[in-house]
């Protein structure tokens, strides 16, 4: 836990960041330091993260917060950061920006009404929804804000293209979406794609198969990567915030959704568009009736190439590898991984090596061990790449349980093979 971390400083090129620079959630440079009620001071992105993910204490103290989780801006410490900053500047270091001040809910109701106002003019309500934008992409708090008024905004993402003028009639009977290039259906888009959704507001989403047909269609076709970013992140929202999977299946199983977040994923994408697919495809696989799917539009080896390049950063990692897992547990996902040749079971190995984080290498030891235990060429080449040396360190602690379970069944199961092997080899010396 963040509060049982000894005071150690921290490297950064030649120079160490004092220890009451760094943020004790992050153990990195506070960019916008905030006290909370029990005067710990956390970088703001830090611990509203820890607060948004359900959290109720103090990370350091451990004591409960109340229900206040007020945070006033630490001015003095930032001061006295950007000071630093300056006289280590001929190091490399740049001087942390002064923090804007959080949105306000007024503001944010205003530019709302503004976008929302069927009277004003197209631009001047493209304009609000900017502002807006960029609002909840400054911090978790502003997102908090400006969810508080996120039904106009959704509403407006989807009402505002015709729905008649963007399907038309194939010749084969089918339809087709036109690309029709809405401005403000755009940015309402960009908007509401980062906000958190309702159950209720999912399942609205979800059961207009016109309006899935409108996201798959931004997905797979749209020219602009950014559109296509916004249409990926809204559908991780509609998925996240449905509580039945009823909802999530006819996500997945809506025409082209599958497809299109899969070659997002591909080494050639950008990582912002593998980050958003990414996230959609782990909480789309969740559900067990959609993993079959997912196979079969071959995600298991997109995500694992994808992996193999190590451009992914750390939450990405765990949310491929973790999805990557749970492909394995249906037919046909140990054999997308072991049909990688090489790539799959060399970048599990590599995972497990270098642990850019716990849940990363538990979850490849989840991968390897899926697969080991239906092909016994692949715990002969686990062995070879020299896992046994790493699931020994699992074993013995600095891991998670469930982790130190899964290392334990490979363990065993890799260490017969390697007495195995070792016995082959003897046997053929002496012959």
């Amino acid at each position: 836990m963040p509060g049982s971390l000894a005071p150690q400083p921290l490297d950064l090129g030649a120079v160490q960041i004092p220890y009451h620079f760094r943020c004790p959630v992050s153990l990195e440079l506070m960019q916008d330091p905030v006290t909370v009620s029990t005067g710990q001071t956390y970088d703001r992105s830090s611990i509203e993260s820890w607060v948004a993910t359900g959290n109720t204490t103090c990370p350091v103290t451990r004591a409960s917060l109340d229900g206040d989780f007020t945070m006033i801006p630490n001015h003095t410490l930032r001061r006295l950061i950007q000071e630093w900053c300056v006289a280590h500047r001929s190091f490399g270091i740049e001087r942390i920006p002064t923090p804007k001040q959080p949105a306000d809910p007024t503001l944010v109701r205003s530019l709302v009404a503004q976008c929302s106002s069927s009277t004003a003019t197209g631009e001047f309500r493209i304009s609000a929804l900017r502002r807006l934008r960029a609002l909840s992409r400054e911090s978790e708090y502003n997102r908090k804000v400006v969810a508080e008024f996120r039904s106009p905004l959704v509403n407006l993402a989807f009402d505002a293209i015709d729905s008649s003028s963007i399907f038309k009639t194939t010749s084969d009977g089918g339809s087709m979406m036109m690309m029709v290039n809405n401005g403000l259906a755009m940015e309402a888009l960009a908007v509401a794609s980062v906000l958190p959704l309702s159950d209720s507001e999912s399942t609205a989403i979800a059961n207009r198969a016109d309006r899935l047909k409108w996201l798959s269609g931004l997905l797979r076709s749209h020219d602009s990567i950014d559109v296509r970013i916004n249409a990926a992140a809204m559908i991780e929202s509609i998925s996240a915030g449905a509580k039945t999977p009823d909802i999530r299946i006819l996500i997945a199983q809506s025409d082209g959704i599958m497809e299109g977040l899969v070659a997002m994923i591909t080494t050639t994408s950008p990582k912002a568009a593998a980050k958003a697919a990414i996230r959609a495809l782990f909480s789309l696989t969740l559900v067990k009736q959609n993993r079959e799917l997912a196979v079969r539009r071959r995600a298991t080896e997109t995500l694992v190439e994808r992996i193999s390049t190590g451009d992914l950063e750390r939450g990405d990692l765990e949310r491929a590898l973790a999805t990557v897992e749970l492909l394995c547990r249906v037919e046909g996902g140990c054999a997308a991984v072991i049909g990688s040749g090489e790539i799959g079971v060399g970048v599990m190995a590599r995972v497990m090596e270098s642990r850019p984080s716990d849940r990363a290498a538990e979850h490849a030891v989840g991968v390897m061990l899926a697969v080991c235990v239906v092909d016994d060429g692949v715990q002969k080449e686990a062995v070879k790449r020299g896992v046994l040396p790493q699931l020994l360190i699992m074993v013995q602690g600095g891991c998670t349980e469930r982790a130190k379970r899964k290392a334990q069944v490979l363990l065993k199961l890799l260490w017969s093979t390697a007495l195995a092997s070792q016995h082959d080899d003897y046997d053929h010396e002496f012959r």
